[in-house]
């Protein structure tokens, strides 16, 4: 990839042009890369389990976000919060790195992720920093493994 940055007085905002043969998964990531950075409605709030009062939450902060009994949680290293949105929409609010989905109840902050262990068959056990596990379905196993490299 080439990077080139012009600086031109004429211009009072930046412009990007973004040059390619084809449409490719690296072009796809500048691109949402990109838009989350311009898109200002990014926002992720939530209140704190058996609290009332709402707050905004850093995407850094965000461990992993799951659906469980109808209801959508986000967990930090604060707490964990009972979000307003559904599981589709925080996940289009989110880069699609570092945020994973890993089920359809799931999604996954990779920069809080300690190791994967794949000694199970046909899964995989995802150990977060904070001690936390949880699994990898099955249908997004070679998701996964493509994005990991495996």
């Amino acid at each position: 990839m080439q990077l080139e940055v012009k600086i031109d007085s004429a211009y009072s905002e930046p412009k990007v042009i973004l040059l390619t043969a084809s449409m490719t998964e690296e072009v796809d990531t500048i691109i949402n890369q990109l838009t989350m950075q311009i898109q200002p409605n990014n926002i992720i709030s939530g209140c704190r389990v058996g609290e009332n009062a709402l707050e905004v939450l850093e995407q850094a902060d965000l461990i992993r976000i799951y659906a469980n009994a109808g209801k959508v949680f986000a967990v930090t290293q604060k707490g964990e919060y009972v979000l307003r949105h559904r599981l589709y929409e925080i996940e289009a609010l989110l880069p699609s790195y570092p945020f994973v989905r890993i089920s359809n109840s799931e999604i996954v902050n990779l920069k809080h992720v300690d190791h994967f262990d794949l000694r199970f068959t046909g899964t995989i056990c995802v150990k977060f920093t904070n001690g936390y596990v949880t699994y990898v379905s099955r249908r997004y196993v070679s998701k996964l493994k493509k994005l990991l490299g495996i």
